[in-house]
């Protein structure tokens, strides 16, 4: 995986390097498909999914952090066919996306309606709270798109006294599924 620069800051972390490894590869994007992105803030996840799938449609409703994402695009020298919208989600939306992927838990039941409405092949979802990742599986099993929810935590290590210790960033929940039963994608990029 080709580093991501990110020089302009968003006012909000973006989506940590490992968990975007494991996001990508759950989504299986290709360059036949259209990318759907709510929330892009620095453009991390846009970037990675503009260097795989055909189309990126990236939506983020607050104008600065749109900003950050077209900035660090042209940091990157992204040259795919990527739309971004300042608009809040579910409106902005495309009804031809192949993949979605929530960054955040704002207006997450009415995205989830119109991946339902749209019949969007895989949803991902990130969630850093442990009652939004309980609310949210619910949310995914009522409209039958769960296939499965990933709990990790990533830690790196640094020197301590000679020796390494390791300090560990917070841990992510991600809800894994769609509405093609066909679309279930391991976490080597295979099959299951």
């Amino acid at each position: 995986m080709a580093p991501v620069a990110l020089p302009h800051d968003a006012k909000a972390g973006p989506t940590k390097p490992e968990v975007r490894a494991v996001l990508l590869s759950k989504l299986g994007l290709d360059a036949t498909d259209h990318f759907a992105e709510v929330g892009s803030c620095t453009g991390a996840v846009t970037i990675e999914a503009a260097r795989r799938a055909g189309r990126v449609t990236a939506l983020e409703r607050k104008s600065e952090r749109l900003d950050a994402t077209r900035k660090n695009l042209a940091a990157n020298d992204v040259t795919a066919d990527v739309t971004l919208r300042e608009a809040e989600a579910p409106e902005g939306l495309p009804d031809d996306a192949d993949a979605l992927f929530l960054g955040g838990s704002r207006n997450y039941e009415a995205v989830l309606d119109h991946a339902v409405e749209a019949d969007v092949d895989r949803v991902v979802m990130n969630v850093s709270r442990l009652e939004v990742a309980g609310a949210a599986t619910e949310a995914f099993r009522e409209r039958d798109l769960l296939d499965e929810v990933v709990q990790f935590q990533v830690s790196h290590g640094y020197e301590l006294a000679g020796a390494t210790s390791f300090d560990s960033d917070n841990p992510v929940y991600m809800l894994v599924g769609g509405t093609d039963s066909n679309a279930d994608v391991a976490a080597d990029g295979g099959s299951r």
